[in-house]
């Protein structure tokens, strides 16, 4: 039998590098959708050794014509949509890039699913953003989402995108609703990443300083490979549904500064500057998650504990 094939549009990026190593791994055919084939950054493949194990072609998801020539193409037994916009604080200044990008991405990919009449699996990355500033904790994949940014508005539209197909058309169509999940593969705009640099800077004599907005924001921080297993668990299902990914565990950004801190061997109160410039215009507060669901009916936890992740971090581990 030939092996599945599996589309990952957004595999460039951390959660998509990581995925496409998990199914190369499981002897998976993995194809890559991005948007620019030929020109993409592929240094998180390249990191992970996997970067000529897969094919890329170029794919635009808001472009309804791509999407149908690419799996056309391709003939995917599964899809994994992990692209789109990623920076809530970047969605405020490219709303319409967000909404674009998350929501009508999703639209595009399952209508053409619905058209092409294939027996193709979909999955969409969520997340807990969407819940926005909730009064009642614990979030459960059935409490109401009340979104506080574009980018948290896009992804409530591409859940329930997801949802719709799923009941209307039978399609077997899954989100993963994705609290934080940090690795070494995050770009420097995020902001776990920005404090682990910016603390190598300091250290070689770079910088004297780390800036930052708020640090009483509090979420539910987990490590990128171990949710990447979530992932593969929901695809792998005997029916489609929606899950919560996450650690069950909130922590503030100040938790996350002064571990790092302590790693790196300064002292944050001589290190750190406020910049209300950093502030969002409307910022998701706290949030706590359930993940029971995913626990009982899939056998996923998150496994590593916060300090232990942000350990990795600092340490620069990929797994």
């Amino acid at each position: 039998m030939s092996p599945p094939v599996a589309l990952i549009s957004g595999i460039t990026g951390q959660t998509g590098a990581y995925l496409a190593h998990r199914l190369l791994q499981k002897g998976h055919k993995v194809v890559g959708g991005t948007r620019d084939a030929g020109s993409c950054d592929r240094s998180r493949l390249r990191r992970l050794g996997i970067d000529g194990d897969l094919e890329l072609l170029s794919l635009a998801p808001a472009d309804f014509r791509s999407v149908i020539q690419c799996l056309r193409q391709v003939r995917p037994d599964q899809i994994y949509y992990l692209a789109g916009q990623t920076s809530v604080g970047l969605s405020f200044e490219q709303p319409f890039e967000s909404i674009e990008s998350i929501a009508v991405g999703t639209l595009n990919l399952l209508e053409a699913i619905r058209l092409l009449g294939e027996d193709i699996r979909f999955f969409t990355a969520g997340s807990s953003e969407c819940f926005g500033n909730s009064l009642v904790f614990p979030l459960t994949e059935e409490s109401p989402m009340r979104p506080v940014s574009p980018y948290a508005v896009a992804k409530c539209a591409a859940f329930w995108s997801t949802v719709n197909y799923r009941q209307a058309y039978g399609l077997f169509a899954s989100t993963g609703i994705l609290s934080n999940h940090e690795s070494p593969l995050r770009p420097d705009r995020f902001v776990t990443r920005k404090i682990i640099s910016s603390l190598r800077r300091i250290q070689a004599g770079e910088a004297e300083t780390l800036t930052l907005g708020n640090l009483d924001v509090r979420r539910d921080w987990g490590w990128a490979p171990d949710y990447v297993k979530a992932i593969d668990l929901i695809m792998s299902a005997n029916t489609a549904d929606d899950y919560l990914i996450a650690s069950g565990h909130t922590h503030s950004l100040r938790e996350f500064l002064s571990i790092a801190c302590r790693l790196a061997g300064l002292d944050e109160t001589r290190i750190l500057c406020s910049d209300p410039g950093l502030y969002r215009p409307s910022e998701l507060n706290t949030i706590e998650l359930d993940p029971s669901k995913i626990e009982q009916q899939l056998g996923w936890r998150s496994t590593l504990p916060f300090e232990a992740m942000v350990e990795r971090l600092y340490h620069e581990e990929l797994f």
